[in-house]
């Protein structure tokens, strides 16, 4: 899949997608989310292979912002109706087209963007409307369990970033000059000081 290799953002829905899509109150009413860490690292991960990271959600609240600033995604838009006007602002901002975006949803209300982002992808517990969408890749993974981190990890390999090790490559990329300069040549030999 040629989409892969060229994704500059990666957006995700929350309920379903980030979570189990349940949700949990306490006897004071106060609402509660179960978050997966490996999803954490995946947009970490992103992030540091250069991708923007995001997350458009209908909901509004504090504990989604909470997560988002944790997770330092560079974009988090909560009430977005449709989600489809926040993904294209976004595009708009950083000088990115749809086609280079990649989108994780799971329900209806992520059905207009996940038609026409460059990469759709979805849990494989998600709707049958979703599921359905011509080209959409339908995840091992349920929502809640890690998808995120598993989508992410598709594209981060379609890119290159585990042909070598994601630490090293990324190493190499930082570091490059350095190693030039201290092996005195323009084909260094990085292997040498790995251990």
């Amino acid at each position: 899949m040629d989409q892969q290799r060229s994704i500059r953002l990666f957006l995700t829905d929350v309920d379903g997608v980030l979570t189990d899509a349940g949700m949990y109150y306490t006897e004071a009413g106060d609402e509660l989310k179960k978050f997966n860490t490996r999803d954490g690292m995946g947009l970490k991960l992103l992030r540091e292979a250069g991708i923007k990271t995001g997350i458009i959600t209908t909901e509004n609240t504090k504990l989604v912002e909470r997560r988002a600033a944790k997770l330092k995604v560079d974009y988090l838009v909560q009430g977005a109706w449709p989600k489809l006007d926040a993904a294209m602002e976004i595009c708009r901002k950083e000088g990115i087209d749809l086609s280079e975006t990649a989108y994780i949803g799971d329900d209806v209300n992520c059905l207009e963007l996940l038609e026409v982002v460059g990469f759709a992808a979805c849990p494989s517990d998600a709707v049958r409307k979703i599921k359905e969408i011509p080209g959409i890749l339908i995840l091992e993974k349920k929502g809640g369990e890690g998808v995120v981190r598993e989508f992410a990890d598709l594209i981060l390999e379609k890119q290159g970033w585990f042909e070598i090790g994601y630490p090293l490559k990324k190493l190499i990329q930082l570091n490059a000059d350095c190693f030039i300069r201290n092996n005195g040549s323009d084909n260094p030999d990085f292997s040498a000081g790995i251990n």
